[in-house]
């Protein structure tokens, strides 16, 4: 049996909510805390992780970053690497103070964007037992140029006026400009290769009333967001989950992530960037991954 709670914990005097999922028969399980990818709120497709984590003796700590979902925060739906990882720090150390779970046998657990945040943390924190780094997100530089590659010239000048027009319009104090987070192929969206669009609304429930938008700021930061340099300085087992078919995230910036790493398992899979989420990859996947954290933080 699963009890799932709802929790909150303050990020640089901003509250992030969230849920935890624990197992019921276990006391003081050992934790794994996890976030979504570029845009993503916790209530998407991490329940199905986080359920069978705890249906296998593992408590997963599930949030939101400001700005998204229901934890506070503006302008909504900011995308910050630097507020990204605050969060991750500030909900570990929530983790860590709880009397429910043992918070001293703790892995991350990160997804495409959140899949860079893992490494980055960890790599700052030595007491970090474990990570899971799924289709994962660290060079910023090279994402920024793949997509550029494929969207050509339009992209490009999407992504420039983007930027540019929401940080002049932050210098004066106005509100932000948005950009589509995703878009068919013909639209300028952050992710706009075919198969971003569907893939990312078959992870959005039905009910959900989220915004496919975020301030144009993150398109001028991005391309200096590179955990891959700090991969070198985790110290603590990773496990690695490659899309083989990946249309965002370059094959080759995974192989040098998995090079950097001093202890590693890797999984690759014949599929998209947005495939691990559902049917048969995302069994293969959680399978796998529940496999290395029992093995990581139980055994």
């Amino acid at each position: 049996m699963v009890q799932q709670t709802s929790i909150s914990f303050t990020s640089t005097g901003v509250t992030c909510r969230g849920e935890l999922f624990a197992p019921t028969a276990a006391e003081e399980p050992p934790v794994v805390v996890m976030a979504h990818g570029f845009g993503g709120e916790r209530t998407w497709r991490l329940p199905a992780f986080a359920r069978r984590f705890a249906e296998h003796g593992l408590a997963a700590l599930v949030f939101d970053y400001r700005t998204f979902g229901d934890s506070d925060g503006t302008p909504r739906n900011l995308i910050s690497p630097r507020r990204h990882l605050e969060d991750w720090r500030a909900a570990v150390a929530h983790a860590r103070s709880r009397s429910d779970i043992d918070g001293e046998r703790l892995a991350l657990w990160g997804t495409s964007f959140s899949g860079g945040h893992v490494v980055a943390t960890a790599a700052r924190d030595p007491a970090v037992d474990a990570i899971v780094a799924q289709v994962p997100f660290t060079d910023g530089l090279a994402t920024a140029g793949n997509l550029i590659r494929r969207g050509g010239l339009s992209y490009a000048r999407g992504a420039l006026s983007g930027a540019v027009t929401d940080l002049a319009r932050t210098a004066v104090g106005r509100d932000p400009h948005y950009v589509s987070i995703v878009a068919d192929p013909d639209e300028f969206a952050v992710m706009n290769t075919p198969d971003a669009k569907p893939g990312y609304e078959s992870m959005v429930p039905d009910d959900a009333t989220s915004r496919n938008e975020c301030p144009g700021r993150i398109l001028a930061t991005v391309p200096a967001y590179r955990p891959i340099t700090a991969a070198g300085d985790v110290s603590c087992p990773a496990f690695v989950v490659e899309a083989a078919g990946d249309t965002i995230v370059p094959s080759w910036t995974v192989d040098r992530l998995v090079s950097k790493l001093d202890d590693v398992e890797r999984l690759r899979l014949p599929v998209g960037h947005f495939e691990v989420y559902r049917g048969d990859a995302f069994e293969r996947v959680v399978d796998r991954q529940l496999a290395f954290l029992e093995r990581t933080l139980i055994a």
